[in-house]
């Protein structure tokens, strides 16, 4: 299978160079060429798969040619031996045709583990094969960060860098990264915000001529396809284990960087039964504006009780662009650079084809509250504020989503986020899982930097393991 550029500028590349490349040359991101189709008889007959059974029969499409089964099995069950959870993603009922899907038993607690503990093995895997060393760059809201740390810590040709917002991440997010003390583990708090963070990777990327001689930038952040390529699973692990592919189920996502989200739509234009897919955006809300109101512009960014979503420019949302445009590169291009320049506004055509899949909902700090709380006297169960925004908006788009069940992606756990939980009027203590309960006293790690990414690169060539 080979990967074209959303920009339709720069080379296709096979499955193992686009995950070293990250972004493309002309700055595009990559997606497959085609997409692989599952009949529903084919996908019925996974009914019953274990989660690593299934992950195999999604991904291998993707990889094949490039690793050998045995290798993608080894792969599979390396990323999910540590999750908590027989399970790997249980599900909850919390109401009438309504479900959570518990994405946080990974080792850091957050759904991205699902990817980055596979991109974290997949990487030491292809470096080892190309006797190669890389620089991981990332950028992090909140969850990334720690989870590709906890990917990479112990990959032998890696040397990790991931930015944060200074102060802008809950204490449990941050100490999950800076009490990592590995010699390859830098964290570097930029004083600034998320988007700030994400530009000077995204600048470094298209200009890596900082590094010395044989280094190269990898991407851990959701531009990495085999991020993308790991989070379709859960798709349809949820819906066969409510019944599809006989019947059709719709799914609430929080969502700020449109990854996780995208995923979904994947796996709906791979043949899964998919009503539905539902947006729910906090205050920062250009993915809501966008579809509701094709207001696609940048705003102020606010600081909110669910950081990990505090993001306004949304990269992934550029990948189903590429789709809504007909893959034509050029129409891609021009969207970015108006972007670039404060605002783009979606074709009548895209915007429509766009609505037909997607809902969207607003969920601010005050309907979270409520949210967690309403939630919590109605069945004593526990949303972090990511989850709750999810919930509360599937609730919103219930009258789209038909007869059948909807799932509502929970993609942190709550003691991440213990200062939304007691806003929130909830007394119950929030207890950080056993393995965690030590987190406050370990010791912390972190380079504190200005905003410029000079300065980073840096920081970066200085502290590079040899």
């Amino acid at each position: 299978m080979k990967y074209v550029s959303t920009r339709g500028n720069a080379p296709a590349l096979n499955f193992e160079d686009v995950i070293l490349t990250g972004l493309a040359a002309d700055g595009g991101l990559y997606v497959p060429e085609t997409l692989p189709q599952f009949s529903q008889e084919e996908i019925a007959s996974w009914a019953g798969l274990d989660y690593e059974a299934l992950a195999f029969k999604v991904m291998w499409p993707f990889v094949e040619g490039e690793l050998t089964q045995t290798e993608l099995e080894t792969l599979i069950a390396a990323s999910y031996k540590n999750f908590r959870h027989k399970a790997i993603a249980p599900l909850v009922q919390t109401g009438a045709n309504e479900w959570v899907l518990e994405l946080f038993h990974g080792p850091t607690l957050a759904f991205k583990d699902f990817a980055l503990q596979f991109l974290g093995h997949l990487l030491d895997l292809v470096l080892k094969k190309r006797q190669q060393k890389v620089v991981i760059l990332g950028a992090t809201s909140g969850d990334t960060g720690s989870a590709a740390i906890e990917g990479c810590r112990e990959c032998e040709n890696v040397d990790i860098f991931i930015l944060h917002p200074h102060q802008k991440v809950s204490d449990v997010q941050r100490r999950q990264m800076t009490t990592v003390l590995e010699d390859n583990v830098h964290n570097i708090a930029v004083k600034g915000n998320f988007d700030d963070c994400q530009n000077i990777v995204k600048r470094s990327f298209a200009d890596q001529g900082f590094l010395p001689e044989g280094r190269q930038l990898v991407a851990v952040n959701s531009i990495n396809w085999a991020r993308i390529m790991a989070q379709i699973v859960y798709y349809f692990y949820a819906a066969l284990s409510l019944g599809g592919p006989h019947r059709k189920v719709s799914f609430s996502v929080p969502t700020g960087n449109f990854g996780d989200i995208f995923a979904g739509y994947l796996a709906k234009q791979m043949g899964l039964p998919i009503e539905r897919l539902i947006i729910a955006t906090n205050s920062n809300d250009i993915l809501h504006r966008c579809l509701s109101a094709n207001d696609h512009s940048r705003q102020a960014l606010q600081h909110s009780l669910s950081p990990s979503m505090d993001i306004m420019v949304s990269s992934n949302f550029e990948r189903l662009l590429f789709d809504l445009y007909a893959r034509d590169g050029a129409s891609i291009q021009k969207l970015m650079t108006d972007f670039q320049q404060g605002a783009m506004h979606l074709s009548d055509e895209a915007l429509s084809k766009a609505r037909a899949l997607f809902a969207s909902s607003r969920v601010d700090d005050e309907q979270t509250k409520a949210c967690i709380a309403k939630v919590y006297a109605e069945s004593e169960y526990l949303l972090d504020p990511h989850s709750a925004i999810g919930l509360l908006a599937a609730r919103e788009n219930k009258a789209l989503c038909g007869d059948g069940p909807v799932v509502c992606l929970a993609t942190a756990h709550p003691a991440k986020f213990p200062d939304a939980i007691v806003a929130a009027g909830v007394e119950e203590a929030v207890n950080l899982p056993v393995h965690m309960q030590d987190l406050a006293e370990r010791e912390e790690r972190c380079s504190v930097l200005e905003n410029e990414a000079r300065a980073i690169q840096q920081f970066i060539c200085t502290n590079l393991n040899t």
